[in-house]
């Protein structure tokens, strides 16, 4: 069974550090790790870390660790290979190469200049998250106030959702308020993605969707990759289980439906305990999920969802 994971930060380490590489790191992705974890394709993201921030503009940031990137992808292209579309993902694996799918991890790097939507596909990217964990131009973050969590999409907001369908660039809800959440399944025509966020009814943090949120983004043909952060997983915890991920898994397909939940693993952004170790354990989480979903099912959840919202989105 192929796996797409939809979210992880490995290109900031990366580029933060010379020695990491996709080839040799003591994290939890490299070209080694996706192959013995079966990867279909991985979605990269560049984060636009508050580390970072405080030394350069946000759109420096974003080129600075995509020249990263592109380094990386050619020091490693006998094993993984851009993709575009869904397309490229198939014709890719028929080449026997790993898909990487560029991302962007806040939409704070468009600084309301719509042109840039547009660069940024230019240059590769298919998903943007479209805030992080603060408040930029195109609307507000998760908040543990009510009023807060409320707020929904800026004017620009709304005209980046329309540019990002135009081009079909993935719109990522995770990190994004609720309010914002139901802006985008408003203004939206076509399916988006939460990718890397469990369920609030399993794990009361922020971050987590509601079951009404699930609701709606299975009725909008959109999916939700499953986080394994343990704080996003368990309340007040600090060890992620594979238990706890296939209960996330089984609850979000019992509220969204069977083709609106995936894979979203956050690896390399997240800092708790494992009970596996990394990509390359990810076999040990499809033989705890067998157990509950036929092979079909499994395959959905595994890649299938994954690449139907990619040609939704981009007609290919």
């Amino acid at each position: 069974m192929k796996i797409i994971d939809m979210h992880c930060d490995t290109l900031l380490e990366c580029y933060r550090n010379p020695s990491y590489t996709l080839s040799t790191n003591s994290g939890h992705i490299s070209v080694d790790k996706l192959l013995q974890g079966n990867a279909l394709a991985q979605f990269f993201a560049i984060f636009i870390s508050p580390k970072e921030k405080a030394l350069m503009a946000p759109y420096d940031i974003f080129n600075k660790v995509y020249e990263t990137y592109k380094t990386q992808l050619e020091l490693n292209s006998n094993y993984i290979r851009p993709a575009f579309c869904a397309e490229d993902i198939l014709s890719n694996a028929e080449d026997s190469k790993i898909s990487s799918i560029l991302s962007i991890e806040d939409g704070v790097i468009l600084e309301d200049k719509i042109e840039r939507v547009q660069e940024v596909f230019d240059k590769g990217v298919r998903l943007i998250t479209l805030t992080w964990n603060f408040e930029n131009t195109i609307g507000f973050p998760s908040s543990d106030d009510p009023v807060e969590h409320n707020r929904g999409l800026k004017p620009f907001g709304i005209d980046v959702v329309e540019e990002m369908n135009r081009l079909g660039i993935l719109i990522d809800v995770s990190h994004l308020s609720e309010g914002g959440f139901y802006d985008v399944a408003k203004y939206s025509k076509k399916p988006f993605v939460a990718s890397h966020s469990c369920a609030r009814a399993l794990c009361n943090h922020r971050r987590n969707l509601t079951d009404n949120q699930l609701k709606a983004l299975g009725t909008q043909g959109g999916m939700a990759g499953v986080n394994f952060y343990s704080a996003f997983l368990k309340e007040d915890s600090e060890y992620a289980t594979i238990d706890q991920i296939v209960e996330h898994v089984r609850y979000m397909v019992d509220k969204a439906g069977i083709e609106s939940v995936g894979l979203g693993s956050d690896f390399d952004g997240i800092d708790c305990e494992l009970e596996f170790k990394d990509y390359a354990s990810y076999p040990l989480l499809l033989s705890a999920l067998s157990k509950h979903f036929t092979d079909d099912q499994l395959d959905k959840i595994c890649n299938g969802n994954a690449l139907r919202i990619l040609k939704e989105n981009l007609g290919k």
